[in-house]
C-alpha cells in the first residue's frame, strides 16, 4: 500500500478530486487491481507538468513515472482530457448563468495588440465567484494537458 506523504503544491484538493472523479474512465472490469490510487496517479501527472520536468524525474513518493506517463498518453489518445476540459468549461459556463457552449469568439485588434506585448501576463485576469473558482483552477490545469495532447504537425 502507500505510505501518506507530505503534499504538493500540483496536489489536488479533495474540492477538486470530488469535481474531478466522476468525469474520468472508470476501472476497467477484469485484470488485477490498481497498484496505486487514480488521485496519485493524477496528482503525477500534474506534477510533471507544472513542473516542467521529464517523467522520469518524478518523485518516487509518487506513482512509479511509468504508470503516470501511460495514463497520461492513454488519456490523450482517446480524448479524454479533450473531454474533461469541456466539461468542466460547461460546468464553469452553467454556474456562472451563461450556456454551457460558447456561442462567439471575439479577437479584436486591441487583443492581438496586448498579446503581442507579453501574452498572459500583459492581461487582466478575470474575476471569477468562489463558487467558479475550484472549477477555473481544475480547467487550467487540465488546459496543460490539453495543450500537451494536440497532435504535432
Amino acid at each position: 500500500m502507500i505510505r501518506q506523504r507530505l503534499a504538493y503544491t500540483t496536489d489536488l484538493t479533495d474540492e477538486e478530486w470530488k469535481i474531478l472523479k466522476p468525469l474520468l474512465p472508470p476501472d476497467k472490469t477484469g485484470g488485477r487491481p490498481r497498484k496505486y490510487p487514480l488521485r496519485e496517479v493524477l496528482n503525477g501527472i500534474q506534477y510533471v507538468l507544472r513542473a516542467g520536468c521529464a517523467w522520469r524525474l518524478m518523485p518516487h513518493d509518487l506513482p512509479h513515472w511509468q504508470t503516470a506517463y501511460q495514463a497520461f498518453r492513454a488519456w490523450r489518445q482517446d480524448g479524454t482530457w479533450l473531454r474533461i476540459h469541456d466539461q468542466l468549461r460547461a460546468m464553469l459556463r452553467t454556474r456562472m448563468g451563461r450556456h454551457p457552449q460558447p456561442s462567439a469568439a471575439i479577437i479584436d485588434a486591441q487583443t492581438v495588440k496586448a498579446t503581442e506585448k507579453g501574452g498572459r501576463m500583459a492581461m487582466t485576469a478575470p474575476k471569477n465567484s468562489t463558487a467558479a473558482s475550484v472549477i477555473s483552477s481544475l480547467i487550467r490545469r487540465v488546459s496543460w494537458c490539453v495543450s500537451s495532447s494536440i497532435p504535432r504537425t
